[in-house]
């Protein structure tokens, strides 16, 4: 009996501890469902435009905020012909540059605007005439790109027959000869159509415009912008008369010897500066300085005798010798064009006046031959060979 009274006396005891070991270390909880894995985010907008395009239109490159040397003072700016509703973007200009080296927007994808305005030969042509999609020249020679919105005027080509840079950018997509989307081949239409097919243009026109709407208004908008980003400054001329400019003066400066240009190149630029009853032969009159675009009031050169047509130029930043010049392209040295102003410009209804004289005919400046050197030499000193390397203006497309 005592035997089993003790035993009775410890069971529970036992059981006891039993449950006190239990409450101190519980068993591990039933592990809880884990949510649902989502699904992965959409690939972002630019992976699609990487692809084909060395951009980041999120993070594109400047061309807004360009600092233009001091001797593009107010005066200078006020004569830029952008409009007011197509000021420069860093994003449309970057589009611009797109559409600018496509040769999708060619009918038979071969040809675009970098084609034949290439950016080592001052977004011109090497040859007199560049050929088109299919292979056959155009009638004029590819101009210059460089400073052509110092060009107050706006309008654009040769003759002038585009009222704006806007206008004219689409004009030679739309070419029968250029770029082929002419009214045989489906006109712009057809090109849009094509546009929005191509995965990256839609992005890149959402990123722009917010909305990835493609149309001939837009492209023209950022060709345009991208065209005007074209500015000349880093000739040899720019870095020399950067020293010299003198806003309190008359003539800022430019009849100032520019120190890091030679004797001769110094005899030219006075040439080329000064005026005909100043010893010069009144070249800036109609290609002016600091952006040397041409005066709005420029009338034809007389190329050709009894000329009715009116010629604009490009401006003589960037020209490179050997580059073919004028609208038909006939000159490719500064020493024949120099040689065409002294002795051989016909008279027309059309030719300047400051190719006159007083009583209606040529002025015949009959130059010696240094002073036709140095004119030469000066002309050289415009070239700018960094607008020609610039990365801002190459060929975005991945090989």
């Amino acid at each position: 009996m005592k035997t089993l009274l003790i035993r009775l006396l410890i069971a529970p005891t036992a059981a006891l501890a039993g449950h006190l070991a239990l409450a101190a270390n519980p068993p591990p909880p039933k592990p809880k469902p884990r949510p649902p894995v989502p699904a992965p985010a959409p690939a972002p907008a630019t992976s699609v435009i990487a692809q084909y395009l060395n951009i980041d239109i999120n993070a594109p490159a400047n061309y807004a905020a360009v600092t233009l040397p001091a001797f593009y003072d107010p005066q200078v700016l006020q004569g830029v012909n952008t409009p007011a509703n197509n000021r420069i973007t860093d994003k449309g200009a970057t589009l611009g540059r797109v559409l600018f080296w496509d040769k999708r927007l060619s009918v038979n994808n071969t040809v675009a605007c970098g084609t034949c305005h290439q950016p080592a030969n001052g977004f011109s042509a090497t040859t007199q005439f560049s050929k088109g999609f299919s292979g056959i020249n155009g009638t004029a020679h590819t101009m210059g790109l460089a400073n052509i919105a110092f060009y107050r005027d706006g309008s654009m080509f040769w003759d002038k027959r585009a009222a704006s840079v806007e206008a004219q950018a689409t004009q030679p997509i739309k070419n029968s000869i250029e770029m082929g989307f002419d009214a045989s081949n489906g006109g712009i239409n057809a090109l849009l159509v094509k546009m929005q097919a191509l995965p990256y243009y839609p992005e890149l026109f959402r990123a722009v415009y917010g909305d990835p709407a493609i149309t001939e208004a837009r492209i023209q908008l950022a060709l345009a912008q991208f065209e005007r980003s074209m500015i000349s400054v880093g000739s040899r001329w720019d870095q020399g008369y950067a020293r010299t400019y003198n806003a309190a003066l008359a003539d800022k400066g430019l009849s100032l010897d520019v120190p890091t240009l030679s004797a001769q190149e110094n005899l030219g630029r006075r040439l080329f500066m000064n005026g005909v009853n100043n010893g010069g032969q009144g070249c800036a009159a109609c290609h002016q300085p600091p952006s040397f675009a041409l005066a709005p009031n420029s009338r034809s050169n007389g190329l050709d005798a009894g000329e009715t047509r009116v010629f604009k130029s490009a401006s003589l930043k960037s020209l490179s010798p050997g580059q073919p010049m004028m609208h038909d392209g006939r000159f490719t040295t500064f020493e024949q064009v120099v040689d065409f102003y002294n002795l051989n410009v016909k008279n027309g209804p059309a030719l300047d006046n400051r190719l006159k004289t007083r009583d209606g005919n040529v002025r015949v400046p009959n130059m010696a031959a240094t002073d036709k050197a140095a004119l030469v030499a000066f002309l050289k000193t415009l070239d700018d060979p960094t607008l020609r390397t610039d990365a801002r203006f190459g060929n975005p497309f991945k090989p």
